[in-house]
């Protein structure tokens, strides 16, 4: 079963677009738009510290170590992971069942406010992930199948 609804260029300009105001609402550092296998959707923000994609990778696997633990517990859910540094910190939340927004901000920020803002940022990334799929709903594909060392399959010249 695919994961994650195939994106054309409206979908990433809209989710583009909801990063952006997050970042202005909450005084966020970066924020990211990854699959729950670990694979960078969309970002925003200075990401130049860092690396993305790792970051990306890392951080899915906290989240879904955090839903191992809950399990453990007998808590149906924790839906995010907050990590706090004495510069930088990072809230990773769950979107929807196959995405999750992580957002790296300064540790003097208030985690509050990023969980406030992320609320309304993750129900919008949301629907546009809503959107994309009524648009194709057989038409999406799981990121973890895709051969990166051969990505000729994936990029083809139209006839």
């Amino acid at each position: 079963m695919a994961t994650l609804p195939q994106l054309i260029e409206e979908d990433t300009q809209a989710l583009d677009k909801i990063l952006r105001e997050f970042l202005k609402r909450s005084d966020a550092t970066a924020a990211l738009i990854l699959d729950k296998g670990g694979f960078l959707i969309a970002h925003h923000g200075d990401t130049s510290q860092f690396d993305v994609t790792t970051i990306s990778a890392l951080a899915s696997g906290a989240y879904l170590a955090n839903q191992t633990i809950a399990n453990l517990v007998q808590e149906t859910n924790f839906d995010s992971v907050y990590q706090q540094g004495e510069n930088s910190s990072m809230f990773v939340t769950n979107v929807d069942e196959n995405c999750l927004l992580l957002v790296i901000f300064p540790a003097q920020i208030g985690v509050g406010i990023v969980k406030f803002c992320a609320g309304v940022a993750r129900e919008r990334i949301a629907g546009q992930m809503l959107t994309a799929e009524a648009r194709d709903p057989d038409g999406g594909f799981d990121l973890s199948e895709l051969n990166i060392a051969d990505t000729s399959s994936l990029f083809k010249r139209k006839e």
